[in-house]
């Protein structure tokens, strides 16, 4: 739960500030998840921050009060001939900036003065240390990530889906190229945007798109493989996404207060969902016959939540690989590594993709796992890698293939999954 600050203790040293200058870093209290798992109010120093009222900065630019509407019937979306008309015809109000209020100690550290400027602060910060995780211990180059825009509480409709705004959600949205952190309706425990987690999976998901899709609104690969009956390469390139970005959040974790968190969604659901996304639970994280056969042979109509699944699977493998925080900086740096790669005997995701625009068959999901070993230098690493996914994921003969890929003779654990 987040600790209420009291009255008393920030009266008694604070005093008013209406617009506190911005520097470079910037000492401000944001609410950070603490070692005993707590969201306490912590002084935190922004980095990048340009200017602490409207919260903007080399990383994002808060922007509320906008309007997004998918809608398949949408005549402005549906005239659209290019990807910045139809993120236009999407963004029906691009909303304003944001006013944080603060209060100023007398070590000069500025305390949020009100609500929404403890979560638009937090906000800022997770995506801070997201943005730094991917761009020092992942090796994404800075010119790839610019400035970003995220939406705070928007009026965000898939009308497909339902008349009604979406809520209780934070998530990067390829089509306006954009993050967006919703009102919170049904959420008992933190809020989605002061869980740091699930901000670096959400950045993950901006960093596959920059890289796989090259950025696109409209990735061509997903356009070209939603018709038609069996879509294993979608099936597969969702679950790649959807795990390798919680194997990230995971790996980022393990620099925070709190230490290396498992659970992607711990901090703000109570339920069985976040238990199911455990990445350290050794048993029950196994393919089973079923989960493959839809995973290969399903639309993805059918398939659609089981991407989790799979994802969940493919991070847990990788989670027991790495033995040291040395593994699992190197497994990062070379699961990035595989999302993009023009090297013939190595090519990434992107690459692998574009070569089966026109037949899924090219691109199944042991594919995916293939590039990803490919990628992996350290032969020790490697072994385990592989190892895991024999276990967990994929038969071996999937696995192997060339000199690059898994030898024949990878040995699974035993006892783990059936």
């Amino acid at each position: 739960m987040v600790r209420k600050l009291t009255a008393a203790a920030a009266v008694a040293t604070l005093v008013v500030s209406c617009a506190p200058p911005t520097q470079k870093p910037t000492k401000v209290r944001a609410l950070v998840l603490s070692s005993n798992g707590e969201y306490v109010p912590t002084e935190v120093s922004l980095q990048t921050v340009t200017d602490i009222v409207t919260l903007e900065g080399d990383v994002v630019k808060m922007q509320g009060g906008a309007r997004i509407l998918l809608d398949s019937n949408d005549p402005e979306a549906r005239a659209a001939q290019t990807e910045e008309a139809f993120t236009r015809a999407l963004l029906k109000d691009a909303g304003r900036e944001v006013t944080a209020s603060y209060i100023t100690d007398e070590q000069g550290v500025l305390w949020p003065a009100d609500f929404h400027t403890w979560n638009l602060v937090t906000t800022y910060y997770n995506f801070e240390r997201a943005w730094d995780y991917f761009t020092t211990t992942v090796n994404v180059s800075k010119s790839e990530l610019p400035q970003m825009t995220a939406y705070y509480f928007p009026e965000f409709t898939l009308k497909d889906a339902s008349d009604k705004p979406q809520r209780d959600n934070a998530l990067f949205f390829a089509p306006v190229q954009a993050f967006m952190v919703l009102p919170f309706e049904s959420i008992q425990k933190a809020p989605l945007a002061i869980n740091a987690s699930v901000l670096t999976h959400e950045y993950s998901h901006l960093v596959f798109n920059r890289r796989v899709y090259g950025g696109r609104s409209i990735p061509v690969a997903i356009n070209a493989w939603t018709a038609g009956g069996a879509t294993p390469a979608l099936n597969a390139i969702k679950s790649l996404d959807e795990g390798l970005a919680d194997f990230h959040a995971y790996v980022a974790s393990c620099k925070s207060t709190f230490g290396c968190n498992t659970r992607v969604l711990a901090t703000s659901f109570e339920s069985s969902v976040e238990q199911d996304r455990d990445l350290s639970n050794a048993t029950k994280n196994c393919m089973t016959d079923t989960l493959l056969e839809q995973l290969y042979n399903t639309n993805f109509n059918a398939f659609s939540g089981r991407e989790y699944q799979v994802g969940t699977i493919l991070a847990s493998s990788l989670y027991f690989a790495a033995q040291s925080e040395g593994d699992r900086q190197e497994l990062a740096r070379s699961v990035a590594a595989a999302y993009s790669d023009t090297t013939p005997s190595k090519y990434g995701f992107n690459q692998l993709a574009q070569a089966a625009l026109e037949d899924q068959s090219k691109f199944t999901f042991d594919v995916g796992a293939r590039s990803i070993v490919r990628h992996i230098t350290n032969v020790n690493l490697k072994q385990r890698v592989c190892s895991q996914f024999a276990t967990r994921l994929l038969p071996i003969e999937l696995l192997t293939g060339t000199v690059d890929d898994c030898p024949a003779s990878t040995t699974t654990v035993t006892g783990v999954c059936p």
